[in-house]
């Protein structure tokens, strides 16, 4: 059997291999279940990003319906993610929301780009402690949007982006308390958490918001709800407009389109990996990414934003029994029904329940117990992950991840460094050694010989070239040598032939003793043979 094409869409995959009447009603059933988990989800996050809840539900209409119709992953749900809520907020405040859209329809394009490119092959080797600490940070922040909220507090001023300029406001406005606000907050919580326990299988952050509704517009308690903030949502999504691409507009919208498309790479992908691990299906890296800057640019189109997969979405489809895209393609079309039929119905929803609903979310990604063994682990691993989660919560997203990338990728290198070793081999007289004159060494490398290794053997090597006029290495368990580690090696072979020796290397797999050549190790300067017993020949021949 072929191996299908790396960027076709699942979808067609899944149409290809037979596609029932039984799977669609699976699907119907699944979508149905996505939708009413993404429905308070995509309100909730628009809000706490700063824009209008109407916002959230196109992204979700749009955005979702792309990546599952184009996407490379069978249960992939795209649509807005608690871990944009930072950089959206952050770009709302700087370039306003004409300046978000434009960055999320160039984000789009970087992603097609980053797809066509075959970059998704490598984003999967991001390092585990950086995810987690990653996935932690952007949870203590998601917390820290909603305090306003969940207490009902009145600011004097706009809600400061840095955490510490807001945590300063916030506890500035201590006294405005609102306790009706926090009470249904908190009950919020509670009924998500209570039907999570007895009733899993009902939609609890639907009950809840509905619930929570139903309270405050009974009772009448002073509290914000998204009609007194946002006023009604339309019933249908707008035409769909370019963004303008005036040179300074695109100027200041390209740092934020391209922290959306690192982020939303990584968690479409994070998201993607999830899925796999539940189904045992395996997704295409590069297929997906091309469906993301697809989705990104029609979100954009119709006034959304930065699309990308959902891990909690996600999974919650492939739990409700999804067979394929079509379940993400009908949670679109099932999200968009409720805004032709019940878009006025959101007015009531209380912006502290939706709050409520945020810090469930932020405290499920937390990924604690994954935290806390990673530090736990080793030194090296906490230091990746504390570093990752501090710079994401203080400093930037994109810095977190590239500066606990490269912290990952050191420690990657020290680890294998200290996997390579140099060991020395018995070695018998040879016919032609002069016991005066050294006679011969032979040492035997084990793991892969590149930079890091060169650094750390490289000094004991230069050691034992000091003496002998036979110096034989035994390259048989050296599976891979990079253009450092072989140079190495060439300038050993001149230090042993200033000593009148001659540097032997033995049983080199092809691809090894080509990297060798290439970097100047190669006959006659050293001799290359098949073993040790080659040696005895080669020396025989002086």
């Amino acid at each position: 059997m072929s191996k299908p094409p790396e960027f076709l869409p699942k979808l067609i995959t899944v149409l290809q291999e037979g596609y029932s009447g039984r799977d669609f009603r699976a699907d119907v059933l699944a979508g149905l279940t996505v939708a009413i988990v993404a429905l308070p989800l995509s309100m909730a996050i628009a809000i706490a990003s700063g824009v209008g809840p109407e916002r959230g539900l196109y992204t979700t209409i749009i955005g979702g319906f792309l990546v599952s119709a184009l996407g490379g992953s069978r249960f992939q749900i795209g649509g807005p993610a608690g871990a944009f809520i930072v950089l959206v907020s952050a770009c709302v405040m700087q370039i306003g929301i004409e300046g978000l859209i434009l960055a999320t329809f160039l984000s789009g394009l970087f992603l097609i780009l980053a797809g066509g490119l075959r970059i998704g092959t490598y984003i999967k080797f991001i390092p585990y402690p950086v995810t987690v600490g990653f996935t932690a940070g952007i949870a203590v922040i998601i917390f820290a949007s909603q305090i306003k909220d969940l207490f009902g507090l009145s600011l004097s001023g706009p809600e400061p982006a840095e955490i510490l300029h807001k945590v300063d406001a916030l506890w500035a406005a201590r006294d405005t308390i609102t306790p009706a606000a926090f009470a249904v907050a908190l009950g919020t919580v509670l009924v998500i958490l209570g039907l999570r326990r007895l009733r899993p299988g009902w939609p609890n952050l639907l009950i809840a918001i509905v619930a929570a509704a139903v309270v405050v517009a009974l009772t009448g308690l002073p509290i914000e709800t998204i009609g007194s903030r946002f006023g009604d949502l339309p019933r249908l999504p707008p035409s769909p407009t370019l963004p303008g691409f005036g040179a300074a507009e695109v100027m200041a919208a390209l740092p934020f389109a391209i922290s959306f498309t690192l982020l939303g790479a990584i968690e479409s992908l994070l998201s993607a990996v999830v899925a796999d691990g539940m189904s045992g299906h395996q997704h295409r890296s590069n297929a997906e990414l091309l469906a993301q800057g697809v989705a990104n640019i029609g979100s954009a189109l119709f006034g959304g934003f930065c699309v990308t997969g959902t891990i909690a979405r996600t999974a919650t489809n492939v739990r409700a029994g999804s067979r394929g895209p079509v379940s993400g393609m009908l949670h679109a079309l099932f999200v968009l029904a409720f805004m032709l039929v019940a878009a006025p119905l959101a007015a009531f929803i209380p912006l502290a329940a939706l709050a409520g609903l945020l810090t469930v979310v932020a405290w499920n990604m937390a990924e604690k117990e994954e935290f806390w063994t990673l530090v736990k682990s080793s030194r090296a691993d906490a230091a990746v992950v504390i570093i990752t989660f501090l710079l994401v919560v203080f400093r930037d997203l994109t810095e977190g991840i590239v500066v606990g990338f490269a912290l990952g990728g050191l420690v990657f290198i020290q680890r294998m460094s200290r996997a390579a070793e140099v060991e020395a081999a018995p070695a018998a007289p040879l016919p032609w050694d002069n016991p005066s004159d050294g006679a011969r060494v032979v040492y035997r490398l084990h793991g892969p010989y590149f930079f890091g290794a060169a650094a750390r053997l490289g000094v004991v090597l230069d050691r034992i070239a000091d003496y002998p006029k036979a110096f034989v290495v035994d390259f048989s368990d050296v599976p891979f040598i990079d253009s450092s580690g072989a140079r190495s090696f060439e300038l050993l072979a001149h230090k042993v032939a200033r000593k009148g020796g001659q540097l032997y290397l033995v049983a080199a797999r092809p691809d090894v003793r080509r990297a060798l050549e290439m970097q100047g190790a190669k006959e006659p300067l050293v001799r290359f043979c098949a073993d040790l017993a080659g040696v005895e020949q080669a020396g025989s021949a002086r």
